[in-house]
């Protein structure tokens, strides 16, 4: 098939029930300006989703199932189908809805039998239900070839009607134009946007003959606008002339009020006929491919049913099964006959449709795939407000039926999840959407670093080779990674990059990425291949944040009970000076930082400059879940002729609240010159579950004396923390 099929469906199923049978008596209850605005909104979702429809068909090849397919292939299988086994329904609801509203184009008939010869036919059921077997059996024996050839005759009657109506005149048109009056005790603005949006609903309608045409690429575009554009513009103007030509009373209490404005009135009864049957003919068309691709899919659990579902007549072409299936649905409807209550159900699924096609096409704009290079491109703006109107729109035509619609997909998502664990669902999609956000947010922090606050928070890297043997380093990370600041982790291994390092590598990565999801961290965890420790600690420094925001700060950790493991890390800390960054040390034992409770910070007069650093750090730590309810001591070491002094300093920064402590948790010590300020530490801190000591740069300039790490015997992991400058707490 070509273009046209694509376009006479649309237009037919746009130019259908509502507009003959409604747009009087939405005239009549909301004025011309309500009506015209009621157009205008649902085209607001049908143009976005026109768009975003002929943008995803031209970026693929649309197989059997149209919408089905284009979201599936972008949503994935399990949401795929949950929305496709949902629009599949409403396809095949929608060939009653139609089916019922063409029973109504014969109530004139009706009337003149009745008078002619006394016959009285009073259930519209007599017309609707042998109607519907007539369509299935043209298509179960002759195949969607007649039904196009059958749907050209039809839109060309359909045509016909409309020349006759606006050309007609009217005997008593009314005074003036009913711009914004309305009749008495008129319904509401949104109810008549419910009872008149199915009118918007059959643009996509094309789209279900994918699998049938040439070239899906160019038919679907450009069959799907035009018939959404060339729709629009007709309901503006048919509007106008039905305000302009009858009563609001006569447009609120006749349904084929045009029947009296055409210049020929049995031509809208017959134009009405021709647009439902057409219609119904585009469903029922649509429905069974939707559903076979479905069953293509091996969407339903039983192989018996998939195999049955997608079953093809060899003869027609034509997916047998999957059309008597949609018989049994629209024949169930038919019988019900009541076309409001089929309307609700149909709109429904119809706006999570073409919601979600409006949202696949703009998260593919966000997202910026390199694959994703459609010959048409709508854009973003467009396609995100046509989404977001989708949604509230629903709700505002009616809460219960959203909700009842909102249940019934998460029982068919949940069903599907179970009976195709195997298959993908948003992952794809989404990874490329945050991509973006988080390329974007890296760009945005880069360039306003330079204007930054003097506020420090740690974006702090950590390397160790020994990741797999203690967890000490991953802890700490985790910690001050968990709300103040952003922690990467390098696990090293040393050697020469190649196909066995990488795949070494790769195992790594994995399993720390494990730990990661297993203890719910917030860390960015990577490998680093280099030939030596000092190469890669010059790597590592010189590494772009992955933040957006800039590395200020390494930890390196030890156990203390092998003192020989800080060699490589004092070797290399004029390397780490250089580069400025803040350094933290941890020596590791045994206790595991106890019961996280406690949290000593021990400060000397020779050590200021590190002080509020160790209190933050101390602060952030205590901001971690697993140290909810701890507290930090300070401990301030002092000869006796400053004791009051730096008394009087600390209570000032605590009753200003620059320091979060209390002042029960602040103590001066008295220090003798000659007395070890380990000693100290040793008694007071022996129950803490994290000591803070500082490394003082003199220190550190002379390659780390390894004594400044000994002599902790009595107090378990201890913290040694140097600052390149002086923090603001």
């Amino acid at each position: 098939m070509g273009t046209a099929p694509v376009f006479f469906t649309a237009i037919s199923t746009i130019l259908g029930a509502i507009m003959f049978l409604r747009f009087g008596y939405a005239v009549a209850h909301v004025g011309l300006y309500g009506a015209w605005a009621i157009i205008l909104i649902g085209h607001c979702i049908t143009i976005p989703t026109a768009m975003a429809v002929s943008e995803i068909a031209t970026n693929q090849r649309v197989e059997g199932g149209g919408e089905y397919y284009i979201i599936s292939r972008s949503f994935g299988l399990h949401i795929g189908a949950s929305i496709g086994i949902a629009l599949y329904i409403s396809q095949a609801i929608s060939v009653a809805f139609y089916l019922i509203a063409f029973a109504q184009s014969f109530q004139p008939l009706f009337a003149w039998l009745h008078g002619t010869t006394g016959i009285l036919i009073s259930d519209a059921r007599f017309v609707s239900v042998p109607a519907l077997l007539i369509l299935f059996l043209i298509l179960y024996l002759r195949g969607a070839g007649s039904g196009v050839a059958l749907l050209y005759a039809i839109v060309l009657v359909l045509f016909v009607s409309l020349v006759f109506f606006f050309s007609g005149n009217p005997e008593n048109p009314p005074v003036s134009i009913p711009f914004r009056e309305t009749v008495a005790d008129n319904d509401s603005f949104f109810r008549v946007f419910a009872i008149v949006f199915p009118a918007l609903t059959g643009m996509t309608a094309g789209v279900g003959l994918s699998g049938d045409l040439k070239n899906p690429g160019r038919s679907i575009p450009v069959g799907t606008m035009g018939a959404t554009i060339i729709g629009m513009i007709i309901y503006m103007f048919l509007l106008y002339k039905l305000a302009a030509s009858a009563s609001l009373e006569d447009l609120a209490g006749d349904q084929l009020i045009m029947s009296k404005i055409s210049a020929w009135g049995p031509i809208i009864p017959i134009g009405l006929a021709c647009a439902t049957i057409s219609s119904a003919l585009g469903s029922i068309m649509v429905a069974p491919r939707t559903l076979q691709a479905l069953a293509n899919d091996k969407i339903f659990g039983a192989k018996i049913v998939n195999r049955r579902l997608a079953f093809i007549s060899p003869r027609t072409g034509e997916p047998a099964n999957g059309l008597l299936a949609t018989l049994a649905i629209a024949l169930v409807f038919v019988l019900i006959g009541d076309v409001d209550f089929v309307a609700q159900i149909i709109t429904m699924f119809f706006m999570l449709t073409y919601g979600s096609l409006c949202l696949i096409s703009f998260l593919e704009h966000f997202a910026a795939d390199p694959a994703y290079r459609p010959s048409f491109r709508s854009r973003w703006w467009i396609s995100l407000p046509g989404a977001i109107l989708c949604f509230i729109m629903m709700f505002q035509i009616s809460p219960l039926f959203s909700g009842l619609a909102a249940l019934f997909m998460t029982a068919l998502y949940l069903a599907i999840v179970k009976s195709n664990p195997g298959q993908t669902g948003l992952a794809a999609i989404f990874q490329g959407a945050m991509f973006q956000i988080a390329r974007q947010l890296q760009i945005v922090l880069q360039k306003s670093e330079a204007r930054a606050d003097s506020h420090w928070r740690p974006f702090i890297i950590c390397l160790s080779e020994r990741s797999f043997e203690r967890y000490d380093a991953i802890e700490m990370l985790r910690w001050i990674s968990h709300k103040y600041g952003f922690g990467t982790y390098i696990h090293y291994i040393k050697g020469y990059l190649s196909r066995s390092t990488r795949e070494e590598a790769d195992e790594a990565l994995q399993r720390l990425v494990h730990i990661a999801d297993i203890s719910r961290s917030n860390v960015f965890f990577s490998t680093m291949v280099s030939p030596s420790y000092t190469t890669a600690i010059a790597q590592v420094l010189q590494l772009p944040g992955v933040s957006g925001r800039e590395n200020n700060m390494i930890l390196f950790e030890y156990n203390r009970e092998h003192p020989e493991e800080l060699e490589d890390i004092i070797d290399n800390i004029p390397i780490i000076k250089a580069k400025q960054f803040d350094l933290m040390i941890l020596g590791s034992s045994p206790r595991k930082f106890g019961y996280k409770h406690e949290i000593h910070i021990w400060i000397t007069e020779n050590d200021y400059a590190n002080g509020n650093l160790m209190v933050l750090i101390a602060y952030i730590l205590l901001g971690h879940p697993q140290w909810e309810g701890g507290f930090m001591k300070i401990f301030d070491v002092a000869p006796r002729d400053k004791l009051e002094t730096e008394n009087q300093k600390l209570q000032s920064l605590i009753s200003m609240g620059r320091l979060p402590i209390s002042a029960s948790h602040v103590q001066i010590i008295e220090h003798e010159p000659d007395q070890p300020i380990r000693s100290l530490i040793n008694r007071n801190s022996a129950n803490a579950d994290l000591v803070i000591v500082g490394l003082r740069e003199e220190i550190l300039k002379h390659k780390g004396s390894p004594d400044v790490f000994s002599g902790f015997e009595d107090v378990g992991d201890v913290l040694f923390v140097n600052t390149t400058e002086k923090k603001e707490i």
